[in-house]
Order: C-alpha cells, then structure tokens, then sequence
C-alpha cells in the first residue's frame, strides 16, 4: 500500500521563499475612538490591479493592539519609509524603533513622531517616504491573524528617495534595542502559536 504521507517540509527553504515577498518593513497606523496606534510589519502590499481603484492589504496578529483598532474603526494608513539620504534614514529607523519596539497597551507611541491626521482620522507620518490611507472593505480571519483589504482614499508621496528595506535597517538598529524587540516579540508567537492549535 503507498504511504500518502507528505515529505516534511523544509522550513529553511519555505522561510528563505516567503521572507524574499517581505522586504519593505512598514509603518502601520490607525485611529479607534480617538486613540491613535500603530506598528511595524512585514505583511503589507497592493491588493489591487485596477489602477483607478487602488486597494492595499496589510496582515495584522491578534496579539496587538493595532489589530483591534483597525478592525473596531476600519481605517489604516500604511507607510513605506525611506533609506537616504542619511537625515531620512535616520527618521525612518526613529520611526521603526518607536512603532516596533513597544506595545500601545503601554503608552502613547505615536505621540513620540510627528504626524498628522488623515482623511480618515488615521496618524499620517510626517518622516515616512510615503504612504496610502484606506477604508477596510474586507478581512479575512486566518486564526493568528486578520488580513484587511481597503480601498486607498488617499496617498502622497512626500520625498523621491529610495525605500528602506529591512536587511538594511536591521544593520543599522542598536544592538540592544533588537534585543529587547526579539524578547518583546516571544509572546506575540506564542500567541499565534496558540491561535494556530500549534504546541507553545
């Protein structure tokens, strides 16, 4: 009788493939009853082909609490941050640093930047390369995560500098402020890992 059972999967290979869809790190903000928020992710990208009516996608886990705020408002802004010159890639690692180095359930992060509102209340980065701002028109519930699709209602590109990747802002982030994000970072995936009925 043929043994149906799947090879294993090769996790070096599947991470190395899906990490190389991932290399923009963007600044993820939203607003709920008057509180504003936001993060850094490596989940974002255009949802749409038809040019006269953009929509973007951003994927958020339910461990943080700009998850909850984009799906109790329905609005977000997504911004890509910029990697020259030398003055800008520094704001956008200030950027970075602040959104993904905390939790909103500790404070106020986006007070720290400078910003302003949007047309649909979400913060606007004012040091961002630039951005789309969106209304949700779908999500989808994928047990550790929820993907929103919205329709951009507005953009601006404020600089033609190039886009920072996150191969290069991981070379220039303090030492000691990875360290705290990746023990910061240990529950969110044993929160997703409890979500996906995986083994914590």
């Amino acid at each position: 009788m043929a043994d149906h059972t799947p090879p294993p999967v090769d996790l070096g290979a599947a991470n190395e493939v899906l990490s190389g869809l991932r290399p923009f790190p963007v600044a993820v903000t939203t607003v709920a009853r008057g509180r504003r928020n936001g993060l850094i992710s490596l989940s974002a990208g255009s949802a749409a082909i038809v040019p006269e009516a953009p929509r973007a996608t951003i994927s958020l886990t339910k461990y943080n609490l700009t998850h909850d705020m984009v799906l109790e408002s329905g609005v977000f802004a997504m911004h890509l941050l910029a990697a020259a010159p030398e003055e800008a890639l520094q704001s956008s690692l200030d950027i970075l640093m602040t959104l993904g180095g905390s939790s909103g359930r500790d404070g106020d992060k986006i007070g720290r930047l400078r910003t302003r509102d949007g047309v649909t209340g979400s913060p606007i980065l004012l040091d961002a390369l630039m951005y789309v701002e969106a209304r949700v028109v779908h999500s989808l519930d994928v047990d550790e995560s929820t993907i929103f699709v919205g329709d951009v209602v507005a953009a601006e590109v404020f600089s033609g500098g190039s886009r920072l990747r996150i191969g290069e802002a991981w070379k220039r982030l303090p030492a000691e402020w990875i360290d705290r994000y990746e023990r910061n970072h240990e529950p969110q995936l044993e929160s997703a890992r409890r979500n996906r009925g995986l083994r914590v």
